[in-house]
């Protein structure tokens, strides 16, 4: 496989599992040098463990909360002492829930905004500097639900839109300065947070089967396709694209 990314020093939030794990894999398979973030301490030290010895790269875990900006910004310093350099950030831990919008508690709200959104800021302002250093790079982790709206997931959608704004609004502010800002937009893949997605039948099993039959006859995607987007959008090969959100999801949101 080409080293893309041999040199480089990327940071992976989310890497315990799902997208965030396929996607540290993918680039220490390519060279790179990996901190993967995640608040599950224990999987990101096994992941990290895997890479180390599957592809002989630098892979260290560390625990961050994204909830806590305190903790977002600590977590992006240790990186970068750890690393020396940050060329790529993949922003991908999130998480989300269902329910009717009057039954959504305040909490629940202010977690998923906090966690799938402002997380984001807190730890893409504090890397900037970094990246402007190396002409670095960073990648969102989105959604469909970024795109298009969709029932019974006010906060994720609201987060999800916001994410897709945050990307255009940097990739147009730092442009001119040699920092690309993209996000990937992934419909239905087959991690643990698609576990909670059958839930949604107790509300409206129509939904449920018009989401699945635009996913290529229902099946859903693996984390590792997800994971070769990130990749490319991170990599020199897409030095031209910056501002853009790039569907992965069987053609769900095609019409």
């Amino acid at each position: 496989m080409t080293k893309r990314f041999e040199g480089k020093a990327a940071l992976v939030t989310g890497a315990a599992s799902g997208i965030g794990r396929a996607s540290a894999f993918r680039l220490g398979s390519e060279g790179a040098s990996l901190i993967l973030a995640d608040i599950n301490i224990e999987g990101a030290q096994t992941v990290a463990a895997a890479i180390r010895e599957t592809h002989g790269v630098c892979a260290t875990a560390i625990r961050f909360d994204a909830a806590v900006p305190a903790s977002c910004r600590d977590m992006v310093d240790r990186s970068v002492e750890i690393l020396g350099r940050l060329d790529v950030l993949l922003n991908i831990a999130g998480i989300f829930d269902w329910n009717h919008f009057a039954d959504f508690s305040d909490e629940a709200w202010d977690q998923i905004i906090g966690v799938d959104l402002s997380s984001l800021f807190h730890i893409s302002k504090r890397a900037m500097p970094h990246l402007l250093k190396t002409k670095g790079n960073i990648v969102n982790a989105s959604s469909t639900a970024g795109i298009k709206g969709q029932a019974y997931c006010a906060a994720y959608c609201a987060a999800k839109h916001g994410v897709v704004g945050l990307t255009k609004s940097l990739a147009i502010e730092y442009g001119g300065k040699g920092v690309r800002v993209n996000a990937v937009c992934p419909g239905g893949i087959q991690t643990a947070l698609s576990d909670k997605v059958p839930w949604i039948d107790s509300f409206d099993p129509q939904l449920l089967a018009l989401l699945n039959s635009k996913l290529n006859g229902g099946a859903m995607a693996e984390p590792e396709e997800v994971a070769a987007i990130f990749a490319y959008l991170a990599c020199d090969e897409a030095k031209y694209i910056t501002g853009a959100t790039y569907a992965i999801d069987g053609g769900q949101l095609a019409g």
